[in-house]
């Protein structure tokens, strides 16, 4: 208790003011990455993350330190540093994510007219897919390049058309197996080879499209459309996070936030 009275002591003779705008931004960092980790297996592991810091520290300084288990402060230490390590590999992903949004500008601006149309195009296509019960997953790049993933598939270089989408997608045409990716207002490659997310965490209902639907907006900040074979349900994915039975209406919010 008298180590807490003590530290409590310390903070009052800081400048209030500074004390306000450090813990303003330390709130505002921590809430920015819960905010991005939202909806992922990542929000979990970083508040595991961040309780197991905040314990240690509370540890070392009110109960160890005043103690004098020089031992266990060093062991614990130790540990907290491999905790850290251990974090670092477990958000690989969304590290990367983060690195490659700020580094990659945005590459393609379109006029209203070409971004409605292309908008348009993309739910002509998606609800007839739906309707017919043919199972799609297009994905529409956005700052981040997907040019890894462009390579595994078949290069197309046409104007987004509903003809031209359902096309692809029909069963038995040769590029109907595996993804499509929209770049503007273009459809870039079709046949794409996407990474799927690991089958642990997701529902069982979740088939390959939607795992590679999750797994690819997870490494990216692309959009990615899903139209389920068995049900014809269609479902959006961002950030990592899957949104299923879809309405025109909110498809074409989440299009207009993707193109805009």
């Amino acid at each position: 208790m008298q180590t807490l009275i003590d530290y409590l002591n310390r903070v009052a003779g800081y400048s209030g003011w500074i004390v306000a705008i450090e813990l303003f931004l330390i709130g505002l960092v921590v809430y920015w990455v819960v905010d991005f980790l939202e909806g992922t297996r990542g929000e979990r592991l970083f508040r595991g993350v961040i309780f197991i810091l905040v314990a240690g520290v509370l540890i070392l300084n009110l109960v160890v330190e005043r103690l004098e288990f020089l031992r266990l402060q060093y062991l614990y230490k130790g540990f907290l540093i491999a905790v850290l390590i251990v974090a670092v590999a477990a958000f690989q992903p969304e590290i990367r994510r983060v690195l490659m949004r700020i580094g990659q500008p945005r590459f393609w601006v379109g006029s209203s007219h070409q971004l409605s149309r292309t908008i348009e195009e993309l739910i002509t296509a998606v609800t007839g897919l739906s309707a017919a019960r043919i199972g799609a997953i297009i994905v529409i790049e956005r700052r981040v390049a997907l040019g890894e993933f462009i390579e595994t598939g078949v290069r197309i270089d046409a104007k987004v058309t509903a003809e031209l989408l359902k096309t692809i997608f029909h069963p038995g045409t040769a590029l109907h197996d595996m993804a499509v990716i929209v770049r503007g207002d273009r459809v870039v490659a079709a046949s794409v080879q996407l990474p799927l997310a690991e089958a642990a965490g997701y529902s069982v209902e979740l088939g390959s499209r939607h795992r590679a639907a999750i797994g690819i907006t997870s490494g990216s900040d692309a959009t990615c459309l899903v139209v389920s074979e068995q049900t014809g349900t269609i479902s959006v994915a961002k950030n990592g996070r899957l949104f299923r039975d879809i309405d025109e209406s909110k498809l074409r919010k989440y299009l207009a936030s993707a193109f805009l």
